[in-house]
């Protein structure tokens, strides 16, 4: 069984966004997780104009809300709702 790989990114180098912001990867951040794990994660979608693009915000966007309902402290995920336009 493979391990999964840890990345690890903060905000004070800029790789994310404080909650106060919408939380969530900055593109330099979003780089740096692809480039260590071999990913390929996008940037986000909350005025999605493609069907791709529809189909992702709604993905994140009901993940999400299962993770913000069930965190004992849902800062970030609450915030990053709020930046997708959820």
């Amino acid at each position: 069984m493979a391990t999964k790989k840890s990345v690890s990114l903060s905000v004070g180098r800029g790789e994310k966004l404080p909650a106060s912001q919408g939380a969530g990867l900055t593109a330099k951040g979003r780089e740096k997780y692809n480039r260590e794990t071999g990913s390929n994660l996008k940037a986000p979608a909350p005025n999605p104009k493609t069907e791709a693009d529809k189909g992702r915000k709604a993905s994140f966007c009901a993940r999400m809300g299962g993770v913000a309902a069930n965190a004992k402290d849902g800062e970030r995920a609450k915030a990053a709702l709020k930046r997708w336009k959820c």
